[in-house]
């Protein structure tokens, strides 16, 4: 048995408010948080490769991944489909190991919903202010116009769920915030409740000193 259950960490924000880096710095961290690659029906970037950065797929096998329940979380953005495959995630948790996700909050309910919502730690990141929002996505020089009109649109629909996460931050400084979630996650990982051979050891403490006794 591992010394612990492992935490699906679950990282959200509108687009443009720092998830994504914030995701890689903790892999760097900690190498041992696998990053749930998401399947999805969009067209691949420049650049992306195939089972690395997501895994591409037509809408039919999406649409029999979700029917077969072989999707942990699944939702519909901007016209394509995205969600995160279960067995990976639950052969990595069972082995002891962190998943990270970086995923809305559509996604995220439908985790916190799941048989694995035990191990849910949420996590939702606020922009310092929607100008500082905007000018982020505009300076990623990844989208068009119109692209970000539509990411600002879904912008306050994502922040409005703030209060359904466990912790909330302010991404005003990469640097600060990426201390935050390490104090975090540092933290979750030695809650009691998450811990499963802390019973055998304090019952092993107790036989010890009703011998000595």
């Amino acid at each position: 048995m591992p010394d612990r259950r492992g935490l699906l960490i679950i990282l959200s924000s509108p687009s443009g408010a720092g998830k994504s880096t914030l995701a890689r710095r903790l892999r760097s961290w900690d190498p041992t948080i696998r990053f749930s690659v998401s399947a999805t029906t969009r067209t691949p970037r420049p650049g992306e490769v195939d089972g690395q950065d997501y895994h591409f797929t037509s809408e039919g096998g999406f649409r029999r991944m979700v029917t077969d329940g072989q999707m942990l979380e699944h939702a519909h953005v901007f016209g394509n489909f995205y969600g995160s495959p279960l067995g990976p995630v639950k052969e990595a948790t069972d082995s002891g190991c962190d998943v990270l996700f970086d995923i809305d909050w559509q996604g995220a309910q439908q985790i916190r919903n799941s048989a694995l919502r035990d191990n849910v730690l949420s996590i939702f990141l606020l922009p310092p202010s929607i100008a500082e929002l905007r000018a982020r996505l505009e300076g990623r020089a990844q989208d068009g116009a119109e692209v970000i009109d539509k990411r600002m649109q879904k912008s306050w629909d994502e922040i409005s769920h703030w209060d359904a996460y466990d912790y909330v931050l302010v991404n005003e400084a990469l640097d600060t915030t990426e201390a935050q979630l390490k104090t975090i996650i540092e933290a979750e990982r030695l809650r009691r409740d998450r811990q499963p051979g802390l019973v055998a050891h304090v019952r092993g403490l107790q036989e010890e000193f009703e011998v000595r006794t």
